[in-house]
């Protein structure tokens, strides 16, 4: 996922709080905040995933059998599990 992805997403959510939703409702700032929390963990999930794709690429390139490589992709992974 791209910045500008990120940014048109993060302008499209905005925009459509802007003209839906109260900002002195309590529950429509209830719901703001889980979009934001869900909007959080789908970046984390995507940065993640780039990060472990790198290690990936890596071993490949390189041929590496110690494990290691293999192990940070996993461990990077597990990390959206917790």
């Amino acid at each position: 996922m791209t910045k500008e992805e990120i940014i048109e997403i993060a302008r499209k959510k905005a925009d459509y709080w802007v003209n839906h939703y109260d900002r002195k409702s309590l529950s429509d700032m209830s719901l703001l905040y889980k979009d934001i929390e869900a909007f959080a963990k789908l970046i984390a999930e995507k940065e993640r995933e780039e990060c472990a794709k790198v290690c990936d690429e890596l071993s490949k390139k390189y041929f590496w059998d110690d494990g290691y490589s293999v192990d940070c992709a996993e461990s990077i992974r597990a990390r959206g599990q917790e």
